[in-house]
């Protein structure tokens, strides 16, 4: 399970990014915690909550709070999925499974990451719930159609094509801090940031004994296998997706189909049209495009393009159960939450990851009946103020 965590002196999202940053070396703790250039939209991304407010009924007794909801088909206990997170191994051993057990005994979907450090076959056996896979075209199309089926025979229940990726975002803490060096297995370039390694002995110790330095299982390279960590960056610039793609996945993957990195009317639309069935309003936790608006800023923007013609979903900056309420007020059929549980999984490894949802659920819960509103799936725009000036 991990570490225990002392859920006296842990009592919210804040506290678990403080514990992550203590045991965590300082290179994966900024790699999870940073966002692209002046992080200006990493911050707005949690910021723009407090521009929302709510609107309660008074005089109502709640007796008991409903948190579930139904998203791509799936029947959830909460309304929140576990976003994927890259390269989860460096925050704990095995960090993928690790998660998506977690999510699976809380009785929501966990959905992986294509540059995981676990093969799928392993998150998705791991999790008591369903599990979903996240889409880059790292390798080409053959490479990836290969990791669709293993995916679809793995039981997947859903695919997540990314499109925010055209060039890896420039993030200055990986730059500063040597994320490259370190992985890069080259001990004259790791030299001078093994210190911080070494700060972190338990860390080290861990992610040695889980192997070392990563492959990506679940991206396999004729007559190469797995694919390097090192070479990761160049491929995923070399494999971006495009809307012209879409058709051909939707013809591969036959189940649920969602595009994650949806940021405008326009793109909702374009997902309409192409066949999606959800779209995920997403800035990439603000790792890519410095600048953009915050994802809660777009989501009616968004909501009002599609109707219901599609499910919409959100990502970005969650960190407490009302950040969760304000977004399906606001039209979301779920939210997707990143590195709120990452900071779990690097603080306490599977303890952390239950500690982080079982807050937020919490948080979630208390909140709806503070609002006098008994379930998740009737919230809706009547319980919030929203500023003038938002789209939608």
């Amino acid at each position: 399970m991990g570490r225990p965590i002392d859920s006296a002196r842990v009592v919210n999202i804040g506290d678990l990014r403080r514990l992550a940053k203590r045991r965590l070396p300082r290179m994966v703790f900024d790699y999870l915690d940073g966002g692209a250039e002046a992080e200006v939209s990493l911050r707005a991304n949690t910021e723009v909550f407090d521009a929302v407010t709510f609107r309660p009924r008074g005089a109502v007794k709640v007796p008991a709070v409903d948190l579930r909801t139904r998203v791509l088909g799936m029947t959830l206990e909460l309304p929140f999925l576990l976003a994927p997170l890259g390269s989860s191994r460096l925050f704990y051993p095995r960090g993928e499974a690790v998660a998506s057990a977690a999510a699976g005994r809380a009785g929501t979907a966990y959905v992986l990451s294509t540059v995981s450090g676990c093969p799928l076959e392993e998150v998705k056996a791991a999790s008591a719930g369903p599990v979903c896979y996240q889409l880059y075209l790292v390798g080409g199309r053959a490479v990836a159609q290969a990791a669709i089926e293993r995916a679809r025979a793995a039981g997947m229940s859903a695919l997540f094509v990314t499109i925010d990726t055209a060039v890896a975002g420039h993030r200055e803490r990986d730059t500063r801090n040597g994320v490259k060096e370190l992985l890069s297995g080259n001990p004259w370039k790791m030299a001078p940031f093994l210190p911080q390694v070494l700060a972190r002995p338990r860390w080290l110790v861990r992610f040695l004994a889980d192997g070392g330095l990563m492959k990506f299982p679940n991206v396999v390279l004729p007559g190469t296998g797995p694919m390097a960590y090192a070479d990761v960056g160049a491929a995923l610039a070399e494999s971006v997706v495009t809307w012209s793609d879409i058709p051909w996945v939707r013809e591969v993957w036959r189940g649920p189909l969602v595009i994650k990195g949806v940021m405008t009317a326009e793109d909702a639309v374009r997902a309409v049209e192409v066949g999606a069935d959800a779209v995920v309003v997403s800035n990439h936790g603000g790792r890519q495009l410095d600048g953009v608006r915050p994802t809660l800023r777009m989501l009616p923007e968004v909501v009002t393009a599609v109707g219901d013609r599609l499910e919409v979903l959100v990502d970005g900056g969650i960190r407490r159960g009302r950040d969760i309420a304000a977004a399906l007020c606001l039209g979301a059929r779920a939210v997707l939450v990143g590195r709120a549980y990452g900071y779990g999984l690097g603080a306490g490894g599977g303890a952390g990851v239950s500690r982080a949802i079982d807050m937020l659920k919490t948080d979630l819960a208390r909140t709806l009946a503070l609002l006098g509103c008994s379930s998740a799936a009737r919230l809706d725009r009547s319980y919030v103020n929203v500023p003038s000036t938002w789209a939608g």
